[in-house]
């Protein structure tokens, strides 16, 4: 197994606030992972995604990436979703150029369509951007859909597990906070590696941090309000961390937490705690 630890987007203290000296700084805090971030926007040349693969490389940082966040793929309007894919499929071509081997994406909200009406939109956007991207021969990069925080949207733990049983270059983007959110503060980590088990995944793509949430009706549900810094413990990741080393899994935890790599760092001393040697 290995354990794979570090943040979304440029650490925090990085004075380089380029993708590149974000890199640097990773490796200099002892971390080995960091997600490229293209929040607005894909407005990495490709040229520059070489470069920061040939970095990463070098420094031995696992990369991925996380596609735009105005993206649903299971709107209504021809155009949204058009554009929802080319922002994806661009992401992952800069993914490809950099040697990440991921990119990660909200798929999408339920709107006024059914549960099962979402799903097969969202499904067949995804066969779509898999079928155009082999076309270009970006074979080595998994659309990594993430479970959501809010009812609205598509992206419970079942439904991304049900496209990744379809789609072999789909992957489930485990996001523990978002998972503790959407049941109201309640989360199961044994559980959810049961539920995964059934993809027998190699690697586990995982976000990491705690969260603030607001209870939605009386069935237990819940919507995330805003990221939490780990000592809020909503949840405790110890009992994380304890599963992840007994279960011996091919992890990686990228920390979305307020204060980035501090976190991530605090993630590492707990591994450490535990025995494991990165």
């Amino acid at each position: 197994m290995k354990v794979w630890l570090g943040p979304a987007g440029v650490p925090v203290i990085s004075k380089d606030r380029s993708t590149i000296g974000g890199i640097k700084t990773v490796s200099d805090l002892g971390l080995n992972a960091m997600e490229i971030e293209f929040v607005r926007g894909v407005k990495m040349s490709s040229e520059k995604a070489k470069q920061v693969g040939e970095l990463s490389k070098e420094l031995k940082i696992r990369l991925s990436v996380h596609a735009p966040y105005y993206i649903n793929l299971s709107s209504e309007e021809k155009e949204k979703v058009k554009a929802s894919k080319e922002r994806i499929i661009e992401s992952a071509e800069r993914a490809h150029l950099m040697n990440a081997d991921i990119v990660v994406f909200h798929p999408g909200y339920y709107g006024k369509l059914s549960e099962e009406e979402t799903y097969q939109k969202v499904k067949g956007a995804c066969e779509d951007i898999i079928d155009n991207l082999n076309g270009k021969g970006v074979i080595d990069v998994i659309l990594g859909l993430e479970t959501t925080g809010k009812v609205s949207q598509f992206g419970t733990l079942e439904e991304i597990i049900r496209i990744c049983k379809e789609l072999k270059s789909c992957s489930p983007v485990i996001d523990w906070a978002h998972l503790y959110a959407r049941a109201a503060g309640k989360i199961n980590f044994s559980e959810v590696f049961e539920k995964v088990s059934v993809l027998r995944p190699k690697h586990l793509h995982t976000h990491l941090s705690c969260i603030e949430f607001l209870p939605v009706g009386m069935r237990g549900y819940g919507n995330e309000r805003r990221h939490l810094i780990l000592d809020t413990k909503k949840p405790d990741f110890e009992p994380l961390v304890k599963e992840i080393l007994k279960r011996k899994i091919d992890i990686t935890l990228i920390s979305e937490s307020p204060i980035l790599e501090k976190d991530a760092l605090v993630m590492k001393k707990i591994f450490e705690k535990h025995g494991y040697k990165f």
